[in-house]
């Protein structure tokens, strides 16, 4: 969510920043001296100076320690902080007035009020806040990145799931045979990857903030694009009641083998991130969710089984060497997973695409 301070209430905010940030910079050069890294360590050796050093209240004091013990967790190499890093909060350190859109915060040098604005959805999503937030400046603009604890929704009993097959050209196409073409979000890349190869030619001081602004926006669309489809499909489940089947694609990148110039659209592929927008929208709705191993799905006739690499004839189309089906190789092994995922319900046989009724005991 994104916070409105006035004047007075911004300067408040980067003072607080600075000073918990250099604290943060101060416990990290102790550690380092005192060869001491855990959070409780930390906090035994030095609460009392940090506190007397930056005068940050009590709990403040606990997170600076927890940031440098966490920043020290995968290496014990110096470490520092940004002045305008993030800062960690947690639920004693803020509190919300949702009526009023107002959010409480711990500041130097005392707390203050601030406004704050965001959709609906993420203000009935407060009502189940959980841990620590962080405090975000970016770009002139403060923001609160708030964790919650959604509770679990029971999951539904299903007769059927709808396979989805990943892809670089085709972002998704699920066992219905609707497609989610990638040929919109594949040009914005190109295009960004010619203003990035153009700009770091030019390697002055301009066109690098410009490439860490255009880094932001390609993110920003990509994912957008993502929470877009994986809606679709995981409304489209929940609609006619059925689950949803994924390919488990952990490590993809490193065992597949491209060619040069086709190395930029896998390694720009956000397969990752597309799956796991899917599984929380899964999980929200109550949608079963299941990953089956992609193996030979794009060389395997869902008619027949018949498996074989020759009855992939191109990157679009699927014609078997046993009984002669020919399909659209994407909607063929999003099939393929579709019936990979029955399996892994429990269904006892093998059951043709097109059936109307299908028992699956979980």
């Amino acid at each position: 969510m994104k916070l409105l301070p006035d004047a007075a209430q911004r300067e408040c905010l980067l003072s607080t920043m600075r000073t918990f940030n250099a604290a943060c910079d101060w416990l990290a050069e102790r550690a380092v001296e005192l060869d001491v890294f855990t959070h409780f360590k930390l906090q035994s050796a030095c609460y009392k100076s940090i506190r007397s050093l930056f005068g940050l209240s009590a709990q403040a004091t606990c997170l600076v320690c927890a940031k440098v013990a966490d920043a020290y967790a995968i290496s014990k190499t110096q470490r520092t902080f940004k002045p305008t890093g993030a800062i960690i909060y947690d639920l004693r350190l803020l509190s919300w007035n949702l009526d009023k859109s107002l959010v409480s915060i711990w500041a130097l040098p005392k707390r203050t009020s601030i406004p704050f604005v965001c959709r609906e959805k993420q203000i009935e999503l407060l009502s189940y806040p959980r841990g620590q937030s962080d405090l975000i400046y970016r770009d002139g603009q403060f923001f609160l990145h708030v964790t919650i604890d959604i509770p679990d929704v029971e999951e539904k009993a299903v007769m059927d799931l709808i396979g989805v097959d990943l892809g670089v050209a085709c972002i998704a196409f699920d066992s219905d045979g609707n497609s989610y073409s990638g040929k919109q979000i594949s040009k914005v890349r190109h295009r960004n990857k010619a203003l990035r190869e153009k700009l770091q030619k030019k390697g002055t001081k301009s066109a690098k903030r410009l490439l860490r602004k255009r880094r932001r926006k390609e993110r920003r669309f990509a994912a957008d694009f993502n929470h877009v489809i994986s809606k679709r499909i995981v409304t489209l489940a929940q609609r006619t009641e059925r689950g949803i089947a994924l390919e488990e694609l952990d490590g993809i990148r490193d065992r597949i083998r491209a060619k040069k110039d086709q190395r930029y659209r896998l390694h720009s592929w956000s397969f990752a991130q597309l799956g796991s927008f899917i599984t929380y929208k899964a999980k929200r709705c109550g949608v079963p969710l299941v990953f089956v191993d992609p193996k030979h799905t794009s060389q395997q006739c869902n008619r027949c089984l018949h498996t074989e690499r020759a009855n992939r004839r191109s990157r679009d189309l699927f014609v078997c060497k046993a009984c002669g089906h020919e399909e659209y190789a994407d909607g063929n092994g999003a099939k393929n997973i579709r019936l990979k995922g029955l399996d892994l319900l429990g269904s006892a046989d093998v059951i043709p695409p097109n059936a109307e009724v299908i028992s699956c005991a979980k």
